[in-house]
């Protein structure tokens, strides 16, 4: 199992959350991401520690094929590891926004979409995100209600809580609100149409380019609604809160030791651990994990230990 080096991200709406969580010093400043497992071309993580210590995550994947990815996925994603986990931190709103399908994502040149999830790790008061639309929109009229900043009458808000999830898929327009923290799972992608960003301007005076005209191939215009997915915790036993063809997400919150067997899975395993430390034993070796750290455990991993530290909770991801 590999953990890697976080790439933060700076941004004009970043906070000061993310180090702290990760028990990170840095001098970087209005860190908004942390991008924990990337395959992304240009932000790709690297191994932190261990024989693997160095290597890229498309290296560590061609030194291992379907014995880290599962012959399935390795099949279909060859050395493009095909999910991406991310730490956000919002201090200010982030745009609204919007993804495009695979099919969409394709035909303009890239490899994946972008379906995501939200699973919220903290918040401030007043916090909320948007999800959807709250009644269907003419297509017609979306210029203008993008335009006019009007299209924030029309999105779906959601008021959050620690533990809350989302799922998103590609073409529901929406947005995270300040005083969000979450962690995000999402297919490997930077594809990203802002519609609306407040006409904030940056350092220099410039408002961020909008996408408009590209994002309205990409949205749903009829996706209405988008509340937090209904789920009622379970003592060590994993709660599933996501299914779908780009990951299955399942919450753990552990306080007793626990075996969980992979060996029928054919697929990697990511655990990003939201609370807590615990001592995790696969096959071949143990190492201790904490709050903030994202751990990828082979396919070739039969079973795994977790040995909590009091009470421990983490995020199972995977692709089956």
């Amino acid at each position: 199992m590999w953990t890697f080096n976080p790439i933060f991200k700076s941004v004009i709406w970043g906070g000061d959350k993310i180090a702290k969580y990760k028990g990170v010093a840095t001098s970087q400043e209005n860190i908004g991401e942390s991008w924990e497992i990337s395959g992304v071309e240009g932000s790709e993580s690297v191994v932190a520690d261990g024989p693997d210590a160095g290597l890229s995550l498309s290296q560590l994947i061609d030194r291992y094929k379907a014995k880290l990815l599962g012959e399935r996925n390795y099949s279909k994603y060859g050395n493009a590891f095909p999910l991406l986990i991310k730490f956000i931190d919002a201090r200010q709103d982030l745009s609204v926004q919007v993804h495009p399908s695979d099919e969409l994502a394709q035909k303009r040149g890239a490899k994946f979409g972008k379906t995501e999830m939200w699973y919220v790790l903290g918040t401030e008061k007043g916090a909320r995100l948007a999800n959807g639309f709250n009644r269907v929109i003419n297509p017609d009229e979306y210029e203008r209600l993008v335009e006019s900043g009007e299209i924030m009458d029309a999105l779906s808000f959601n008021n959050i809580k620690s533990g809350d999830t989302f799922f998103i898929p590609a073409g529901r327009v929406h947005a995270i609100g300040k005083g969000s923290f979450i962690a995000e799972i999402q297919e490997t992608s930077d594809i990203t149409y802002r519609l609306y960003d407040y006409k904030r301007k940056d350092k220099d005076g410039n408002e961020r380019q909008l996408h408009t005209k590209e994002a309205f191939d990409a949205i749903n215009f009829s996706d209405v609604g988008g509340s937090p997915i209904p789920y009622k915790p379970h003592r060590d036993i994993p709660v599933n809160l996501v299914t779908s063809p780009f990951f299955t997400t399942n919450i753990w919150h552990i306080d007793h030791d626990v075996m969980r067997d992979y060996s029928e899975w054919d697929t990697f395993i990511v655990l990003i651990c939201t609370k807590g430390k615990a001592e995790i034993t696969t096959d071949l070796e143990s190492r201790v994990v904490k709050e903030g750290e994202s751990v990828l455990i082979p396919a070739s991993c039969s079973k795994l230990q977790i040995k909590p530290s009091g009470v421990f909770e983490a995020l199972e991801t995977y692709i089956k």
